[in-house]
């Protein structure tokens, strides 16, 4: 088994958080914070932290506005990020392909 796709896998994503941010914003154009935060069943601390993370790679974007005199979060992937999930995707699929190969 070739270990090269493993060591390719882009670890900002390969999080379990992180990839479950990626995943639904890659289904959804834009999600609120706190859709994000039900659907992932995480605190508002843990998803800052993992929201910050992938901001911070360029992977995602964060709108603050106000609906109804609120503060209204929302999150959505970037083209980069599109890229890179894409990306992420497509390795894991190798690896898949290269175990189902080995049996």
């Amino acid at each position: 088994m070739n270990p090269e796709p493993f060591l390719q896998l882009d670890r900002v994503i390969h999080e379990k958080g992180r990839l479950g941010i990626m995943s639904l914003l890659a289904a959804t154009p834009e999600l609120s914070f706190t859709d994000l935060r039900t659907h992932l069943n995480m605190t508002d601390g843990n998803l800052t932290t993992h929201i910050r993370t992938l901001q911070e790679a360029g992977y995602v974007a964060v709108t603050k506005t106000f609906q109804n005199n609120r503060p209204l979060t929302t999150c959505s992937m970037t083209e980069q990020g599109r890229k890179a999930f894409s990306e992420y995707i497509n390795l894991l699929e190798q690896i898949v392909q290269q175990t189902r190969g080995g049996k």
